[in-house]
């Protein structure tokens, strides 16, 4: 009797799942996720590999098409005087119920002056490296994760960035040639730059800091991403963004964990928008997510079950940026010969 329910109540799911709208969408959304984790080929058994390829050739055309808008809002950047008056970091616990119901957490770091950040390199060359070691080791203030980077079979070293790194003004790594690349970063006036450039333009504008990902989910004040379905599955997440007086805000979604099952794009555009931002974009998210404090303090908590991923890149924040010593690892050193695989 008891087998003959459970068979029962798999078929009646299985039924809403297949054959039915709602069914679908959640359908999607699993296989969205699934496609941010390790385990991306079991996406295949929810929607099918020619819907999975299809699905994933549509998110990246979408997010090229999010990054040709040109960006027209000038920040307002307040004055010395009214920038002493604020400290330089502040926190916010931030929480929403996402698409499936299910809640997540995590925080909003505002960085009052965008003058004090820099991109953050690996230490030696070879290996990525830990945010927090990053943090800890360049006596930044607070960090969190950058762009993305080459990870063959989630087991990459955290060594070779995908597409540019540009430090100081300076171009660090040069992934793409003369292609264009999504960027995410800051000019010299302070001013946030994300969206579709080539390296050129990049350097002609004066981009002081910058890595590659996508997409750009906020330009001129507005949200890129329509709706749920257009997320990109619940994951950690982390975001930057930037306000009309200048402040950079660092949104770090907790996910893959009891408390906090995680957010889409959706859910993180909503947060920026209500928080003030008039352009954000994603950053590298899932198990690379983390913001970490002084000394190298984990502030939020990675879904790694094996902690803090090795990346190639972060943001930092520094008291006297002018100051830091940030010297290029990959100076020298042509993309094709590195070996992502090998620690």
């Amino acid at each position: 009797m008891v087998a003959a329910i459970f068979i029962l109540i798999c078929s009646l799911g299985a039924g809403w799942l297949f054959l039915t709208p709602s069914g679908t969408d959640m359908r999607f959304l699993i296989a969205d996720t699934l496609i941010t984790t390790q385990h991306r080929h079991w996406a295949k058994y929810i929607i099918g590999q020619a819907e999975l390829d299809k699905r994933v050739q549509e998110y990246w055309k979408n997010f090229e098409r999010m990054g040709d808008e040109k960006a027209t809002i000038d920040i307002k950047k307040p004055s010395i005087a009214e920038q002493t008056k604020k400290p330089l970091i502040e926190y916010k616990e931030v929480s929403g119920t996402g698409a499936t119901g299910a809640s997540f957490s995590g925080y909003l770091m505002i960085v009052n002056d965008p003058s004090k950040i820099r991109i953050g390199v690996p230490g030696k060359a070879g290996r990525g490296e830990k945010v927090s070691s990053m943090v800890k080791r360049t006596g930044a203030l607070a960090g969190v994760n950058g762009g993305g980077f080459a990870d063959p079979n989630w087991e990459g070293n955290g060594f070779k960035p995908i597409g540019v790194v540009i430090n100081d003004g300076k171009l660090y790594y040069n992934g793409v040639g003369k292609k264009n690349t999504q960027i995410v970063g800051i000019d010299k006036d302070g001013k946030m730059v994300a969206g579709n450039f080539s390296v050129s333009e990049l350097l002609d504008m004066g981009v002081k800091e910058a890595v590659t990902f996508q997409p750009r989910m906020i330009v001129n004040g507005k949200g890129q991403i329509r709706n749920h379905a257009d997320g990109w599955g619940i994951a950690p997440r982390t975001v930057m963004g930037q306000r009309e007086d200048g402040a950079i805000l660092f949104l770090v979604i907790d996910g893959r964990q009891p408390h906090s099952i995680g957010a889409d794009l959706y859910d993180c555009q909503k947060i920026m928008l209500e928080n003030g931002a008039i352009i954000a974009a994603n950053l590298d998210g899932g198990s690379s997510t983390v913001l970490v404090e002084k000394d190298g303090v984990i502030k939020n908590s990675p879904s790694s079950q094996y902690g803090e991923r090795y990346l190639p890149t972060a943001f930092l924040i520094f008291e006297h940026p002018e100051e830091a010593n940030i010297p290029n690892i990959w100076e020298g050193l042509n993309p094709g010969d590195i070996d992502p695989s090998k620690w």
